[in-house]
């Protein structure tokens, strides 16, 4: 009763002569302080209560940092890393996500450690620590372990227990990867650089044998070349996109993908096709009541049936966008429509 959690938590560790737990515990605690008086006064951190203030986080550090000393000692990598894993996955709390970030960081040490596994701890460690990475926003990082995950687990058949393969599981780390890299060159106009990177976010969600990410990712190629004047590799992976979303049942992919075909269709001067593809897009998005779609479909059908003369359709369609602009009781839709 007389000392703090803390002091007993780490008397305790050096009686059982756990000097590498007790130092792991003590540079953790003093790294939280470094880290709350870096952020200062007012921050998020400086609100939330310290480690030395929770006791259950302490005894749980305390407790599997010495199970996974024992299991160095005995030179049980494997269980070093499934200690280090549980701590990662427990401190899952928004104010505790420096600490599991470095969990997984020391895991991914001790599954390079593992020799009887292939690899597989290591293809694990790797997936975490890009996910960490993505998270943070450190894209290249990020990048980089999940391109090391594909390398481990290709043409291996490895599942989690969830009965997931693992190299789908990259494919689709990498997909996410790429698709997000690519939006610094779409920010900055370098649309080829943007298509090279969309390409490959293609590939991997192609290899992942996923329909969903295929189609998304074939739908971001295609804008893309849409972007470049390439009106023809566009329609070719925007009805890639089109027939996913159809084969798959979603209504607002399928939305998309028409709106997208007709943009295509009318850069190359396809007005009536263009017409075709707008009425499809006005239709399945009434169908499942897309109101904004909907509007949107009318406005554009109304333009071009205003721009060829045929001003009676037009304003049929511009009035019906009015109504539901007034329905939806957005001010700059209605004043558009108006």
């Amino acid at each position: 009763f007389r000392n703090s959690v803390r002091q007993n938590a780490c008397v305790e560790m050096l009686r059982g002569g756990f000097h590498r737990s007790f130092s792991e515990l003590f540079s953790l605690l003093q790294r939280w302080k470094e880290i709350r008086l870096a952020a200062g006064p007012g921050s998020a951190i400086w609100q939330h209560k310290s480690l030395e203030e929770q006791p259950a986080k302490l005894h749980t550090l305390r407790h599997y940092l010495t199970k996974a000393e024992t299991a160095l000692r005995a030179g049980a990598w494997s269980a070093v890393y499934d200690q280090q894993v549980f701590l990662a996955q427990y401190f899952a709390e928004p104010e505790d996500r420096w600490l599991s970030c470095h969990f997984y960081q020391t895991s991914l040490n001790s599954a390079r450690r593992v020799k009887i596994d292939g690899g597989r701890k290591e293809a694990e460690a790797l997936a975490n620590m890009g996910q960490v990475y993505m998270e943070q926003g450190q894209l290249d990082s990020a990048r980089e372990q999940y391109e090391c995950f594909y390398k481990l687990t290709a043409g291996r058949a490895w599942r989690s227990e969830g009965g997931r393969s693992l190299h789908c599981q990259a494919c689709e780390g990498l997909w996410r990867v790429y698709t997000q890299l690519a939006d610094r060159p779409l920010q900055a106009n370098d649309y080829r650089a943007a298509i090279d990177m969309l390409s490959k976010a293609f590939q991997m969600a192609k290899e992942a044998g996923d329909h969903r990410i295929e189609g998304e990712a074939a739908y971001r190629v295609g804008l893309a070349y849409q972007c470049v004047g390439d009106q023809v590799t566009a329609k070719r992976f925007l009805n890639m996109y089109m027939e996913m979303s159809t084969a798959l049942g979603d209504a607002g992919g399928l939305g998309k993908a028409y709106k997208a075909i007709a943009k295509s269709l009318e850069s190359e001067g396809k007005l009536s096709e263009t017409v075709q593809y707008l009425e499809k897009f006005a239709e399945v998005s009434q169908g499942n009541n897309q109101y904004h779609n909907l509007e949107e479909a009318c406005m554009c059908l109304g333009v071009i049936f205003n721009s060829r003369g045929q001003y009676e359709r037009g304003c049929t369609y511009f009035e019906r966008g009015y109504e539901i602009a007034r329905d939806l009781e957005e001010v700059p839709l209605l004043q558009r429509a108006q």
